[in-house]
């Protein structure tokens, strides 16, 4: 993670347009090799991210049953860092490392794989507030990337395998294919969608599925009912809700910047830097009603639309705190649940103030924080659909387009690049580069 506010913005033209090169292979060729590699990582994948999503079912009921549990957080956060240093992985940046290697540089380690399924197994088994999607990501990246070292793929290929691995783990354990092949794709750079990489990551994605349901991980859907009618005043409520959660992203991510630099400034070393945020979280649980912010925050979700429970005005604001002590001390998992439970309880908060229907402004919430923090905007539509139904479809598309707009920026991940103006659509300088 990094702070956001060093981000320098530089213009480029685009390229002319030009012909295939004559080394290009035919799309009926390309078609086979990718249904194939997509098919063989899709298979791979998807049965470790089931794997993991079961053993992280079972770890957090544990927990559950077991509310002691959290008081040994210091010493699971203990055993993470001893854990990577032993493996001589202290360099890792989670989600960033994945991106970059897309990018170019560095590679990933296939030692991250076990790495961050132990690790993140250790983090929910004690109450750490993280996610999985975050870990699903890396798991799938370092999975593929070993793939396609083996196949001795070209540098390319082997960029668009590791996609293809990030759309497999996220799939698995979400139950969004459609959004799982397309947010890979998008989140890497973001105004630029590799679409060369579609097919692969669609049938990753599709192949995970498969495997993913004869596994029987359960997928996340969410009913909602009693939708009014898209109305000007409606509308304009939306545009005013989805407005506020673009803000919302951007609080989350500087907190979570902010806190991983204090971290940084007054614990330097890193035993006594989990050690001392473990301490924190389990001590701010024990106080009375706290304990729901433990985890990844889908019980508060669930809470929201399978038993029409609501959120205090402060929940969305506690649960940053409480992903932003875990995730930058080092424990790990990833930020991506923890933001759809900041966005549903932020929904829920202002539902009332903007006349809204609560389950309703909780799902655009979930949607809006998405968006503005990953800066993936048809990835979000996409994940609203598989999670809602599409009768919300108006309130999720003005959602996600103010969203994006209004979070400027701001990014969970600090080696994503921005390639495209969010305010300009000047095509003479169309392109943007973080620098």
């Amino acid at each position: 993670m990094s702070n956001n506010n060093h981000r320098h913005l530089s213009w480029h033209r685009l390229m002319p347009h030009s012909a295939p090169s004559p080394a290009e292979p035919a799309p009926l060729l390309s078609l086979l090799k990718w249904l194939l590699l997509g098919s063989l990582v899709g298979l791979i994948v998807g049965a470790v991210a089931s794997g993991f999503g079961h053993v992280l079912i079972l770890v957090n009921n544990l927990r559950a049953a077991n509310p002691w549990l959290v008081f040994g957080l210091p010493v699971g956060g203990l055993c993470i860092v001893l854990l990577y240093r032993v493996c001589k992985n202290t360099a890792d940046q989670g989600t960033n490392t994945v991106i970059s290697s897309v990018q170019g540089t560095p590679q990933t380690s296939f030692k991250t794989a076990p790495l961050i399924f132990v690790s993140t197994v250790i983090t929910h088994l004690f109450g750490g507030s993280a996610g999985r999607e975050g870990a699903a990501l890396q798991l799938g990246g370092s999975i593929s990337g070993k793939m396609s070292a083996l196949l001795r793929l070209k540098e390319a290929d082997r960029h668009t395998i590791i996609l293809c691995g990030m759309s497999a783990g996220f799939s698995a354990l979400f139950g969004t294919p459609m959004a799982a092949a397309v947010f890979a794709m998008e989140v890497i750079t973001v105004g630029l969608i590799r679409y060369s990489a579609l097919v692969p990551c669609v049938t990753a994605a599709m192949v995970t599925q498969f495997v993913a349901k004869a596994l029987q991980v359960p997928p996340e859907t969410f009913l909602l009912t009693g939708l009014p009618v898209m109305g000007v005043p409606v509308f304009l409520k939306t545009i005013l809700f989805a407005a506020l959660a673009g803000l919302v992203s951007i609080l989350f991510c500087q907190v979570l910047h902010k806190l991983d630099h204090l971290y940084d400034h007054f614990f330097a070393n890193p035993y006594v830097r989990i050690g001392v945020a473990g301490v924190l979280v389990a001590g701010l649980s024990l106080i009375p009603g706290f304990g729901i912010y433990l985890g990844s925050g889908m019980g508060i979700i669930e809470d929201i639309f399978h038993h029409h429970g609501g959120a205090d005005w402060y929940s969305f604001l506690l649960k940053m705190l409480f992903t932003a002590l875990t995730l930058g001390a080092g424990f790990k998992g990833g930020e991506i649940v923890p933001s759809f439970c900041i966005g549903a309880a932020f929904g829920c908060a202002v539902a009332g103030l903007l006349g809204l229907p609560a389950e309703l402004a909780a799902a655009c919430g979930m949607v809006g924080v998405f968006c503005g923090v990953t800066n993936c905007p048809i990835a979000s539509l996409l994940i609203a659909f598989e999670l809602f139904g599409y009768e919300g479809m108006p309130y999720f598309l003005v959602t996600v387009a103010v969203s994006y707009l209004v979070s400027g920026y701001s990014s969970l991940y600090s080696t994503q690049k921005i390639l495209q103006s969010k305010t300009e659509a000047d095509l003479s300088h169309d392109s943007i580069k973080q620098e």
